[in-house]
């Protein structure tokens, strides 16, 4: 067997994987119908923690104060800041009664640490239930609290949420951010809603106190510099205690980065974190990334040298078209839909750019959180 029909038939194993996983797995979100959960007017402690974010808290702050719920706190973490960030939290505390501020002085065993910080703004929140958020994220909606909150049951103790990316017009990094957003929200909802829940965001997540201190928070991976919601989730969420919710009212919105260099950092700091993910978690994901290269290379090297060609196209088009279905259904419902007619494009440039971080992160270690 010549290289080209190993190539050819790798193509087909390659393209067969990734049918499985559009159908099987990523399926299952798009063709998802959001059930209308019951608002439970719980009490919520909706925790922010800040890192020199003065000018974004004086923005995306007082949407947050602003949300109808009757019974919330907003607990503001001031992360050792050397800008205003503490002046500014204090100001709107002066000002609104639920909020309570913590302010967290650098040390040297945790410095750098935004996990050590969060612990300490969830040891001061007074509430059960437990809604996080960033400083540079703002919910779309007023009704951000009681509709993720309303997922909680006596089951249900965790929550993944939708953060999105604020759009910049004729900026290829912003698609490109947006479109990387995409994919994970896609993947995680979808992993999650397979009874394989293996992350969450951030910016838009939500636990009880009884879940954190349970699992001893984050102590397990207390010195890994990233992770505070994707490796948490990790570890404690699944099949019975996640619920996934995605309804436009529940989007959170973030600044995105505006130049490759910041996100390329920034993605750094994430990918790093998924060799700690449990075990399953990592074979399966290291299947879909492989899939993905393995699809687009092994296409690119068939289709130069006209390789059976026929058979090849029809492979090809039945991933491409299921790719879109999927996808198309799935941006429709995340407000990404925009992107859909980029997706070849950023589909390969965000392929090549995981590879680039993957061994970059090989060779040097990401640096902490700003």
């Amino acid at each position: 067997m010549g290289f080209l029909d190993f190539v050819f038939y790798g193509f087909i194993a390659v393209v067969i994987i990734q049918v499985i996983f559009y159908v099987f797995i990523f399926g299952r979100f798009a063709f998802l119908k959001q059930k209308k959960a019951t608002p439970k007017n719980i009490a919520i402690s909706v925790i922010v923690c800040a890192k020199n974010e003065a000018k974004n808290l004086k923005t995306f702050l007082p949407y947050v104060i602003e949300q109808d719920y009757p019974n919330f706190e907003i607990v503001l973490i001031n992360d050792a800041s050397n800008d205003d960030t503490l002046d500014v939290i204090n100001d709107f505390s002066k000002l609104h009664d639920n909020i309570k501020v913590v302010n967290v002085k650098g040390i040297e065993a945790f410095w750098g640490n935004k996990k050590y910080a969060l612990t300490l703004g969830i040891k001061a929140a007074k509430h059960d239930f437990l809604l996080f958020t960033d400083a540079d994220c703002k919910p779309l909606s007023k009704h951000w609290i009681k509709t993720m909150s309303s997922h909680f049951s006596n089951k249900k103790t965790i929550v993944l949420g939708y953060g999105a990316y604020s759009k910049i017009k004729k900026s290829f990094l912003n698609k490109l951010i947006r479109f990387e957003t995409l994919i994970t929200a896609v993947n995680y909802f979808s992993f999650a809603k397979l009874g394989l829940p293996y992350m969450g965001v951030g910016r838009n997540l939500a636990y009880t106190r009884k879940e954190f201190f349970d699992a001893n928070g984050f102590i397990n991976h207390i010195k890994v510099r990233s992770g505070d919601d994707d490796l948490f989730i990790n570890q404690i969420a699944t099949k019975k205690n996640t619920a996934v919710c995605y309804s436009k009212n529940s989007f959170t919105e973030s600044t995105p980065k505006t130049t490759f260099e910041e996100w390329f950092k920034q993605k750094r700091r994430h990918v790093s974190t998924a060799k700690h993910y449990k075990m399953k978690h990592k074979v399966l994901l290291a299947l879909l990334y492989a899939s993905n290269l393995l699809f687009w290379l092994f296409a690119l090297i068939l289709f130069i040298p006209i390789f059976k060609w026929e058979i090849v196209l029809v492979f090809f088009l039945i991933r491409i078209v299921l790719q879109y279905t999927i996808l198309g259904i799935s941006s429709k419902k995340l407000n990404e839909f925009d992107l859909l007619i980029f997706l070849p494009f950023l589909e390969i440039f965000l392929i090549i750019s995981q590879l680039t971080i993957f061994i970059n992160n090989l060779i040097s270690k990401p640096n902490h959180w700003k």
